[in-house]
């Protein structure tokens, strides 16, 4: 299997994966993704697109998510290292609004899935950090949205002190707004 599932969270929803890799003095080689190997172990087989994110250190990205098409995220560093956060933000979860963060980086090749439901970020803790994620439904500016990523409800205790932030994720809604405008609009995500 190429694939070791290292953590499991949100009941199983949320998966740390360690790839297997092959080192020897030419260099490494490991697989990113395999359909077969993916289904066996419970994990999407089917990717619509792929995203390459460059971010200098000190860099939060997020908290981002899309309800249509619903858009689940397989990210990974490919250089430097990152934090890589996912937030439940499901209205009627038992763990809406609890978080998951993970260091990765491009020694320890971890990827992170989470699926569409949750909200997903990276702070940057290296120089220059690449993350390259695949994602399950292309990108849609009309259905995409953020949580604040210092939201105080959510309390994700990020290891950056000086951040870097867009415009957008520094103006972003906070949970408690999302759910309430996700029951005022009567949300439901669809898939």
């Amino acid at each position: 299997m190429p694939f070791n599932i290292k953590e499991k969270y949100f009941n199983g929803e949320v998966v740390l994966i360690e790839p297997q890799v092959f080192e020897d003095e030419r260099g490494s080689f490991m697989e990113v993704f395999r359909e077969d190997s993916f289904k066996e172990i419970g994990l999407p087989d089917r990717f619509v697109q792929e995203n390459h994110s460059i971010s200098k250190k000190n860099v939060i990205r997020g908290l981002h998510f899309q309800w249509d098409p619903p858009m689940g995220k397989l990210m990974r560093v490919t250089r430097g290292n990152a934090f890589l956060v996912a937030v439940d933000i499901r209205k009627n979860s038992p763990t809406l609004g609890e978080w998951v963060g993970v260091e990765a980086s491009e020694e320890n090749r971890y990827m992170l899935w989470a699926p569409a439901y949750f909200a997903r970020g990276f702070a940057a803790l290296s120089d220059r950090v690449d993350v390259q994620y695949v994602v399950t439904g292309r990108y849609n500016h009309g259905c995409e949205s953020g949580i604040l990523w210092n939201d105080s409800d959510i309390g994700i205790k990020w290891p950056v002190k000086t951040p870097i932030l867009s415009e957008k994720d520094s103006k972003a809604q906070t949970l408690k707004e999302w759910i309430k405008r996700a029951e005022a609009d009567n949300f439901v995500y669809k898939g």
